[in-house]
């Protein structure tokens, strides 16, 4: 047996009476919750009426939420759920796409964009993302801890032996775990760590947030095109993806790579007309 992490953590939380609370859930209130504050001073800053910023919170919570819940179900398991539409619904029974989740994202905050804060859908794009990058290390800090969504096996020293009957483990049974492991779901936690430290520096110290479209073409490249590359060592969510040449998770990420080569390419160009990218003093 190769040396490796025993990764024994129970998905939940604690208990009071009938409800229960799970670590997945903790990380995304407190990936919505802290978002929330670093978008608040954002918009502080660029002088937008602090009403808007009760409006974005809604609209990215339900499009979030919706959109993931969605994406899960049609990206992943479509035959099963074009037959239960009702399930498509039943959140709480699990399944949530990070591809959906980006596809509500933007639906919402375009919507946001264009009828509440009226400002073009790349200016609150280039602003919002600060807040998505680390909403993204928060939810993915909760499928390490729900046990899921991990890499093939391996021989690295750091490799985890997750428990692979959760479910059943939780109800009394001894655990199976897996073999040695890719953690996976760090090293996309330390993506989006690295994602937001970033955009932060780019927002807060330098005059990037001046030339459209070149901080969120940034964050793009940053979360999908290495969750494109991680794709390579990471199991199939769904039997179906063992045939393909390129999973689901790597087709849904080539769109949004392609789309954040070309606002970089295009903010460069502007910003090389301006005299390049600058530290600021503010």
């Amino acid at each position: 047996m190769l040396s490796a992490i025993t990764w024994e953590v129970d998905p939940n939380l604690f208990s009071i009476g009938p409800l229960t609370v799970r670590w997945y859930g903790l990380m995304w209130a407190l990936g919505f919750f802290i978002g929330y504050w670093v978008e608040s001073k954002v918009y502080e800053r660029e002088k937008v009426p602090e009403e808007h910023m009760e409006k974005l919170f809604i609209y990215m919570l339900v499009g979030t939420i919706i959109g993931a819940r969605i994406g899960h179900c049609f990206f992943y398991d479509p035959g099963y759920y074009l037959s239960h539409l009702s399930e498509v619904l039943c959140v709480w029974k699990g399944g949530l796409s990070s591809h959906g989740g980006a596809c509500g994202i933007l639906l919402s905050l375009w919507i946001f964009s264009k009828y509440v804060v009226k400002k073009n859908f790349i200016w609150v794009m280039d602003r919002i993302v600060l807040a998505v990058a680390l909403c993204g290390a928060c939810i993915r800090f909760g499928n390490l801890m729900n046990h899921e969504i991990y890499g093939h096996e391996t021989s690295v020293p750091w490799a985890f032996r997750f428990i692979t009957n959760i479910h059943h483990w939780q109800n009394g049974a001894e655990p199976i775990f897996s073999a040695p492991s890719h953690p996976t779901q760090i090293y996309e936690v330390l993506y989006c760590l690295v994602t937001f430290a970033v955009i932060m520096f780019l927002y807060w110290r330098t005059n990037a947030r001046k030339f459209e479209g070149f901080i969120f073409g940034v964050f793009l490249e940053g979360i999908f095109l290495t969750r494109f590359l991680l794709e390579f060592i990471k199991n199939s969510q769904e039997s179906f993806e063992d045939e393909m040449p390129l999973n689901m998770g790597q087709l849904l990420s080539l769109p949004l790579v392609i789309w954040g080569l070309y606002l970089l390419y295009k903010s460069i160009s502007e910003m090389r007309k301006s005299g390049g990218l600058k530290l600021t003093k503010e």
